[in-house]
């Protein structure tokens, strides 16, 4: 038997291969995915702008069944055959110093290494990515379970919603008061702002950039939103002290080539207050950034590269409890032949459609 899987040959280049289903071992499990999510990183591999000298199988917020276990393995994650799971980003040895402090982001056998959604397809089994109908689980993966209830398609938003938490919540230490502005109205800045309001936040607002981003705008107050600031057309600094009467304790900036955001932000902080600056930036450097406003601010800055497991739990709990309408998030579900379309427009190559805020491949059954 064999899955059925799109390789990332080159930019814009998806192809179909069959990959033989690797024997298990007692320490290892397969997958049967059920949907991926898409983000940032995944039209970014596509058109190039992330290159890798290798082909590969990408996806990363995959959510699928546990078609077969090995015992060591089942009883490592708790797990049962044909049981729903979430797959974490990144692998973990559960030995070495940095995944025994926690820091499994840090693991000296893993790392980006081998990050799922990322690694070359000649590296045996080569069902590494969420672009697949199976997925190899070897034993240092990290697997959340997922409520029978919760549909897989909206179950991919853990990932996006795990980010959010740690981002617009874990990390600064947002607590009940706070003023927090977000950079971004993308999915990950809608969770953001969902985050910070579930932790207490008083106040957040949200910016955007034009006429691209206005349709997003319009429905963050679903999600947590007080103040919404084009910055094409208002100050944001301006905006948030006409509005609050002073500045953000917290800034969350999560947006992508948007190199001014930066600027933007420590602008937006208050005296003493903390800015994450999360994910990758896309290049570009920062226009208009003084360092020296870090310093006269006293600015925490902190930088922040992926998520962890606990927020990706706390995601998922949250997700469960349909506190937030997550269900009615501009969405599109596509198939394999339908994905490459729907990169070119959530990368941009493509600007006759709006893109969606959630995308989703759904692999053959």
């Amino acid at each position: 038997m064999n899955a059925d899987a799109l390789v990332l040959t080159g930019p814009r280049t998806l192809e179909r291969r069959a990959f033989p289903l690797p024997d298990l071992t007692p320490d290892s499990a397969r997958l049967r995915i059920e949907a991926c999510g898409l983000c940032g990183t995944d039209h970014e591999q596509y058109s190039g702008h992330l290159p890798a000298a290798f082909s590969f199988i990408p996806g990363h917020e995959i959510v699928g069944v546990v078609e077969e276990v090995g015992d060591a393995a089942a009883a490592r994650w708790g797990v049962t055959e044909g049981q729903r799971v979430a797959v974490e980003v990144l692998r973990s040895c559960r030995e070495c110093e940095p995944c025994a402090r926690g820091e499994y982001r840090r693991c000296v056998r893993n790392g980006l290494a081998t990050m799922f959604g990322f690694v070359d397809a000649d590296i045996e089994p080569g069902l590494w990515g969420g672009y697949a109908t199976h997925l190899h689980l070897p034993a240092d993966a990290m697997l959340l379970p997922i409520p029978d209830d919760l549909d897989p398609v909206l179950a991919t938003v853990f990932n996006p919603l795990g980010a959010g938490i740690r981002w617009g919540a874990t990390i600064p230490e947002t607590d009940d008061g706070d003023v927090v502005v977000v950079l971004g109205p993308g999915i990950r800045g809608l969770c953001a702002a969902v985050a910070a309001k579930e932790a207490g936040a008083s106040f957040v607002a949200m910016t955007g950039l034009g006429e691209r981003d206005a349709d997003r705008l319009a429905h963050a107050s679903a999600f947590g939103v007080d103040l919404t600031i084009d910055v094409a057309s208002d100050d944001p600094a301006v905006a948030l002290k006409r509005a609050t009467g002073g500045l953000a304790d917290v800034v969350v900036d999560v947006t992508a080539k948007a190199p001014s955001a930066f600027a933007q932000g420590v602008a937006l902080a208050r005296p003493g207050g903390t800015m994450v600056v999360a994910g990758t930036r896309g290049g570009g450097g920062a226009p208009s950034f003084e360092p020296d406003h870090v310093v006269y601010k006293e600015l925490r800055v902190i930088g922040s590269l992926g998520v962890d497991y606990p927020a990706y739990q706390a995601a998922i709990d949250l997700l469960t409890t349909r506190r937030w309408p997550f269900e009615q998030l501009s969405r599109q579900v596509v198939g394999f032949d339908e994905l490459p379309q729907l990169l070119d427009v959530m990368s941009g190559t493509d600007t006759t459609a709006t893109p969606p805020l959630h995308g989703v491949v759904v692999p053959p059954t």
